[in-house]
């Protein structure tokens, strides 16, 4: 490992997060929105916002996103050598409509009031969600577009990863894009030290599995898209949950060789 790989690890472990990371030349960027673009094209915005999962499987492009050497780099400075794709989804936040903006008498467009439903992502931790055991999840949110704090960039709570899992409730806000629409209660996450991870789009930020994270509604008429892909070490393995059956059907030997094959049969 590299001085530099020494340090993200370093940074890594103590803050649970990296974020504004290269990764996508321009030429790069490009093309990957320009394939983005298509899936719009086919299945309409309502689709791509949050339904594209695992498309890894059916196209080159995203596939070849998920292995991209300088996502990579340091994803195996993090997590070792040896790693499995475990998933990905696009995720996007389209701009607001205009018939959805309210205009005053002089016809300006008034500022849009948020907790009025518009999708947001409520405090969570991914590792609630995931039934994986034996090593961390490590997740990637990759821009296409650039995620500021208007059009509702990731936000996170620097170091909790180090507290362990946190109890979890249904959702009491509308808009919650959680699959399962779960939340931390309020009282539990520290939110005066939230911090914001902006990116401009061919940029990454990467986060542990236990880090507390949001998102804001997207309140601008900029969309938000990027490529969530997460990550495990092939020592880790999916637990039994008898509650919720999880299967991963999408796994993949992203980098190294898997001596466990925990991931085989591809179920839980």
């Amino acid at each position: 490992m590299t001085t530099s790989n020494t340090k993200l690890q370093e940074i890594y472990n103590q803050q649970g997060f990296l974020s504004a990371l290269p990764v996508l030349n321009e030429t790069e960027l490009r093309e990957a929105k320009h394939a983005f673009s298509e899936l719009e094209r086919k299945f309409g915005e309502e689709y791509t916002q949050y339904s594209l999962h695992n498309v890894h499987l059916e196209y080159p492009w995203v596939r070849n996103l998920t292995k991209h050497p300088q996502i990579l780099k340091v994803i195996k400075a993090i997590l070792g050598p040896d790693v499995i794709l475990l998933d990905s989804r696009f995720i996007c936040k389209y701009p607001i409509r205009k018939p959805d903006n309210q205009e005053d008498e002089e016809g300006e467009t008034k500022p849009v009031v948020e907790g009025n439903g518009l999708p947001y992502v409520a405090w969570h931790q991914d590792m609630r969600y995931w039934g994986i055991a034996g090593g961390p999840v490590l997740s990637v949110w990759l821009a296409l577009d650039d995620s500021q704090e208007e059009n509702g960039a990731l936000r996170v709570i620097p170091g909790s990863h180090c507290a362990g899992m946190l109890p979890h409730r249904q959702a009491i806000r509308s808009g919650n894009m959680l699959s399962v629409n779960q939340e931390i209660p309020e009282e539990l996450v520290q939110d005066d030290k939230a911090v914001l991870c902006p990116l401009l789009a061919g940029q990454m930020s990467i986060h542990d599995g236990l880090l507390v994270h949001a998102s804001d509604p997207n309140t601008s008429q900029k969309r938000r898209c990027g490529l969530v892909i997460r990550y495990v070490p092939t020592c880790a393995y999916p637990i039994q949950d008898p509650d919720r059956p999880r299967k991963f059907h999408a796994t993949e030997l992203a980098c190294g060789t898997d001596e466990f094959n925990n991931f085989s049969s591809k179920t839980a």
